[in-house]
């Protein structure tokens, strides 16, 4: 029997992931901010705005409330943008049952607080969501998910049940889901790679080759691996989908929108004409500020992310910020 599950928000992520769960037998009701999105979505089944040309499930549903979303849900899934996060969820808390189990599918650190979304679900609904909490990260592009293509995901949470609650309700012959126990590790993987990604852009960008995005994935891993290890995840995480799968997907492919804000600094676009031209959230660029915030905090060497910062924030010319990077002390090579 399928469960009852919402999914809040409709970018290309969160509808691609509704569009699953509805076509495995769930009654899923997906929310959109945008009144003309749920019209649209109500009348053709195509989200033209974030997922254009593909055709949605004939059960998917649609609404602009955040009550009737999660009303009586056994799953909520939470898909905004990590900077409104906790406004969203704040909005949730009182129409949130005490057994539903919270996943997120979004990825970043949100800005101030240097929290990822597991941190601010502790500090909204609190620390006791953990226990039905579960992060969703992987080489995932929301098209190819929603065009039924073969993917791979993993499911984190310190409740095994928990996981393989999402683990059931998503897995399909196209779409596996994995399990894992290291929720913090899948959430910085998801974070970290966004702005390597854009690193990986200004470097095509710049006409740059293989070897460099090479070096910048292997060298953007051992920063992630950092990362990780100061805040209490697990090293194989990050070898696994949400760390290098994520992240060669996303300094790779060409759907990958931070890879493009990269590549178009790289090409002497500034950030601002950038974004201004972009529909969908580009998580990394506001990422490039929180990861380095926080790496700065505790303390730890991110070199590649630095220079992104500095790029994005600080006017630093790309060649200029490659330059520094190749001219840093030399040393041996380590994780």
């Amino acid at each position: 029997m399928g469960m009852k599950i919402g999914v809040i928000g409709a970018g290309s992520w969160g509808t691609a992931l509704a569009n699953v769960v509805a076509a495995n037998g769930h009654d899923t009701t997906l929310w959109a901010y945008e009144p003309e999105l749920v019209s649209g979505m109500t009348a053709t089944r195509i989200n033209h705005l974030f997922l254009p040309g593909i055709e949605l499930h004939s059960a998917l549903q649609y609404t602009g409330s955040l009550a009737e979303a999660v009303q009586g849900a056994e799953l909520v899934l939470l898909v905004t943008p990590t900077q409104v996060m906790r406004g969203v969820l704040s909005s949730l808390m009182p129409e949130i049952r005490s057994s539903t189990v919270l996943a997120s599918a979004s990825k970043g650190i949100e800005l101030g607080t240097l929290c990822t979304v597991s941190q601010i679900c502790s500090q909204v609904l609190g620390n006791s969501i953990q226990e039905r909490f579960v992060a969703l990260s992987g080489p995932t592009f929301a098209k190819e998910v929603a065009l039924g293509l073969p993917s791979l995901i993993v499911a984190g949470s310190v409740n095994q049940a928990a996981a393989h609650k999402v683990q059931a309700a998503f897995s399909n012959p196209v779409f596996r889901v994995y399990t894992s126990d290291d929720a913090i590790g899948v959430e910085l993987g998801g974070a970290v790679k966004n702005v390597i990604a854009i690193a990986a852009g200004i470097s095509d960008g710049l006409g740059f080759g293989h070897n460099t995005r090479a070096a910048l994935i292997t060298r953007g891993l051992a920063e992630m691996k950092r990362l990780g290890r100061a805040m209490g995840a697990q090293d194989a995480t990050f070898a696994g989908l949400a760390g290098m799968g994520d992240l060669v997907l996303t300094c790779t492919g060409d759907l990958s929108r931070n890879r493009t804000v990269g590549v178009k600094l790289g090409q002497g676009q500034t950030l601002e004409a950038i974004m201004a031209e972009m529909l969908m959230v580009a998580e990394g660029v506001k990422s490039a500020e929180s990861v380095n915030a926080l790496a700065q905090r505790l303390g730890v060497e991110m070199p590649i992310t630095q220079k992104v910062y500095e790029i994005l924030y600080g006017n630093k010319p790309a060649r200029q910020a490659v330059l520094e990077l190749m001219s840093r002390d030399l040393k041996p090579e380590q994780a």
